[in-house]
């Protein structure tokens, strides 16, 4: 018999209580109020001057609590992200979790030769056609900074291949106010217009403060502009503890918490309202090699930490998972993608960011996507739980086969077993036998080929003839600007 009870289980994480996330809201909060920040753009510090803040020499803003609060009340709390076919396919918010690849990265290992080395703009094409042909990747980033388009337009040029290569929503850099202008400019070609782009937003500008507390000029021209044409924006705050924060991880989340607060408050007052992602990335420098650490477990500590206050904001969340230290597809690797993936999840991250991803974020690995597409599949299986109803506790059914018979040939084995089991597609679940038989293939070997096999065989839905004609005469228009 049903009764009131919750029948469905699934796992839950939390690493702060309430006291401990007001704490370190409470630090950002000082360290904002009697440190400041460093503002370097005049239109953002005359608008937080102009609605109470206190003004320092150079520029250095204090803002008082009452802005930050009326910034977290005024942005909004859930976000609809759509493809370009205007088709909404990411609901920003809660604890809805979504994956996607990043960005930047001038290295690749090349699926065929094995080979770290410069990436290309034939990079970013593939990594953006094996991103649409993963049904666990949610939303596309540009991935490489390719190699063989000139220094001020691989930005552009990246958003660019994307767009013609996949219909999903893609999340991508600009070096500059520049840049990001002409970027929007190929985007509102694609939506049908500046309105269109603004009421059914197919991508989201990733940019970034500099710890410790400082707004570039760039980096908030950037913001602002956004802010304005309603183009939703990630301003997320890269910290390292013990090199541009402080060592320990509660220190170094104050400050980069202080930090993702005041681009919130500034982007705020350009235009209550406006779509913002948030949350920051507080990992430790690896004081014996002097390097970034992406899968340390500091990081993901600071990861759950600001994602629990960040839901007590009730705001959009950023996060990073599918990456890895290693610098080649290997058993690290492996570890280090799984835990990520896992973690990120349980913290309820909705933007997650960084698959396919090794070498401290500088090299791609276009079969490292088709891998944390299988984990993420994984993940959300888990996620997902199990149902503890009647029908799912099957007494009827036990009664029926009784002591040893078998459920094989029951219909509700037929009814349940594929909403219940998951299934890989390419993690090994045959026998020795069947294994050999087959060629004793291992993972890394079926990831390249199935990389592979996408390269050749996947065909992206195409932009009309009209619409790709227009993106070529802007790119013509912009490249031979820079060659004056």
């Amino acid at each position: 018999m049903e009764t009131s009870l919750n029948h469905l289980c699934v796992p839950r994480f939390e690493l702060l209580d309430e006291s401990q996330i007001l704490r370190l809201h409470h630090a950002a909060l000082r360290i904002l109020g009697e440190v400041g920040v460093k503002v370097n753009h005049q239109r953002a510090v005359d608008l937080l001057a102009g609605h109470g803040a206190k003004v320092d020499a150079d520029n250095i803003v204090k803002i008082p609590q009452f802005l930050v609060e009326e910034a977290i009340r005024s942005a909004p709390s859930d976000l609809i992200i759509y493809n370009r076919k205007k088709e909404p396919v990411m609901e920003l918010g809660g604890k809805r979790i979504y994956f996607g690849t990043g960005t930047d990265l001038p290295k690749t290992i090349d699926l065929v030769t094995r080979k770290v080395r410069d990436t290309t703009s034939d990079d970013v094409i593939l990594s953006t056609i094996i991103s649409d042909a993963m049904p666990d990747i949610d939303f596309i980033g540009s991935f490489g900074l390719p190699k063989d388009i000139r220094p001020g337009l691989h930005y552009i040029k990246c958003f660019e291949l994307e767009v013609r290569n996949s219909a999903k929503p893609i999340f991508f850099t600009a070096g500059s106010e520049k840049d990001l202008n002409v970027i929007l400019d190929m985007a509102s070609t694609v939506a049908g217009g500046d309105e269109e782009l603004s009421r059914f937003p197919f991508l989201i500008h990733y940019s970034e403060p500099t710890s410790p507390l400082t707004h570039s000029k760039e980096a908030l021209a950037k913001l602002l502009l956004c802010s304005e044409r309603k183009i939703p924006v990630n301003y997320t705050p890269a910290l390292l503890a013990g090199s541009t924060g402080p060592v320990t991880l509660a220190g170094s989340l104050g400050v980069a918490v202080a930090e993702a607060l005041s681009g919130l408050v500034i982007h705020q007052l350009a235009n209550r309202g406006s779509p913002i992602i948030t949350g920051v990335a507080a990992t430790a420098m690896d004081m014996l090699h002097a390097t970034v650490s992406y899968s340390a477990p500091e990081f993901r500590l600071t990861h759950s930490a600001y994602a629990e206050l960040f839901h007590y904001y009730n705001l959009p969340i950023w996060g990073t998972a599918g990456c890895s230290d290693a610098q080649f597809p290997d058993l690290q690797a492996g570890a280090e993608y799984g835990f990520s993936l896992l973690s990120a999840a349980l913290d309820g991250a909705n933007l997650i960011h960084d698959c396919g991803y090794l070498g401290q974020g500088f090299i791609a690995s276009p079969e490292m996507i088709v891998f944390a597409n299988e984990v993420i599949g994984m993940v959300k299986r888990y996620l997902s739980g199990f149902s503890i109803d009647d029908a799912h506790l099957a007494l009827d059914v036990v009664r029926s086969v009784g002591p040893g018979g078998h459920f094989l040939g029951e219909k509700h084995t037929l009814d349940f077993f594929k909403q219940e089991h998951w299934r890989p597609s390419l993690f090994n679940r045959e026998n020795l036998p069947n294994w050999i038989k087959k060629g004793s293939k291992t993972l890394d070997q079926k990831l390249v080929e199935k990389a592979l096999e996408i390269s050749k065989t996947h065909k992206p839905e195409p932009l009309s003839s009209t619409v790709s004609e227009e993106l070529d005469r802007i790119w013509d228009k912009i490249s031979s600007q820079m060659e004056k």
